[in-house]
């Protein structure tokens, strides 16, 4: 039951920090945008002492982690793979032009329009 009240309650701060940001139409931009990323904040650290939050930034953590094992391609690899989707792209736009063109032709000859 805490931790139902506690995500509640980081609910609603959430909420007048979106509030705050709005109802501070007369201050300046750096204060209504302050105020609502403070109270986000504030929301988060709320939120993060219930069970579920700390559930969600373990989880968080291992992401960031698995995202770090990720191998990305070389320069060399990206220039292979682009220049191969750049040749498919232009053979099937010609192999369509080409359907196109054709079915085009057979139409107009079979309905009986143009020159």
């Amino acid at each position: 039951m805490k931790d139902k009240i506690q995500i509640v309650v980081a609910v609603v701060i959430m909420m007048s920090g979106l509030a705050a940001f709005y109802m501070l139409t007369d201050q300046p931009m750096i204060a209504r945008v302050g105020a609502m990323l403070g109270l986000f904040v504030l929301a988060g650290v709320v939120g993060y002492f219930s069970a579920p939050g700390r559930e969600f930034g373990q989880y968080a953590g291992e992401s960031i982690d698995e995202a770090k094992k990720v191998v990305w391609p070389t320069r060399k690899e990206t220039l292979q793979s682009t220049g191969v989707i750049f040749v498919f792209v232009f053979v099937m736009a010609i192999f369509l032009w080409t359907v196109d063109w054709g079915l085009t032709t057979i139409l107009t000859k079979f309905i009986g329009h143009g020159a």
